[in-house]
């Protein structure tokens, strides 16, 4: 079968159809007090950044419910913890600041969604705002909101994210398997077992 590109926003739109007007209007450039009630609920985000040259990257981040700090309506700010020093997200935004965030509350079907530039900052009195379990952040992203809005059920409604009736974790191997297999290490699948297990845990917020 020939494959159809789509290679104009005309013919895009013509596919789709015009923007519903409950999505066209619900742009907003500044927190209101539902969307600061969101972010004190939720304990995970994704944040996705691009190089100069194009070169995309999503990163998780996740800690205790309302993990991101609210300095004013406009700008938000996202401790960085001990992780394993790629830092693919932070390079990007040192060279192209725009950030796209989504943030999730389990159970919720709806997500809250801000996009905006980012900035790294190495210290700053909200520091001590942001410590888990004596860990006080070496690092934060502060994003200054250009656009926010809340987005609908209808993606994890699809695929029943919520629901455990639908997950199947046991289907793949575990994560100390794959690792042997994909990528280049010394260690044997035991001593991985061993690495992602309980310690793995207990060095959250250790550097």
């Amino acid at each position: 079968m020939t494959w159809m590109e789509i290679e104009s926003a005309e013919e895009l739109r013509d596919l789709l159809g015009e923007v519903l007007p409950r999505a066209a209007t619900k742009e907003r450039p500044k927190l209101h007090e539902l969307d600061r009630a969101w972010l004190a609920a939720s304990p995970f985000c994704l944040i996705a950044t691009s190089s100069d040259d194009g070169t995309c990257d999503v990163s998780p981040k996740g800690d205790p419910a309302g993990f991101t700090h609210v300095i004013d309506d406009s700008t938000i700010a996202i401790p960085d913890r001990p992780g394993n020093r790629r830092a693919d997200g932070f390079l990007n935004i040192l060279r192209n600041p725009h950030v796209g965030l989504i943030y999730m509350i389990p159970g919720r079907n709806e997500t809250l969604r801000i996009n905006g530039r980012a900035r790294l900052v190495r210290e700053a009195p909200f520091f001590d705002e942001m410590i888990v379990k004596g860990h006080r952040p070496h690092l934060a992203l502060v994003v200054e909101i250009e656009q926010i809005f809340h987005h609908c059920a209808k993606a994890f409604m699809r695929s029943s994210l919520w629901k455990p009736e639908s997950w199947s974790p046991d289907e793949l191997p575990s994560h100390a398997r794959i690792v042997k297999d994909v990528q280049t290490v010394t260690e044997s699948v035991e001593q991985l077992e061993a690495y992602y297990s309980k310690g793995y845990a207990d060095k959250l917020y250790k550097v």
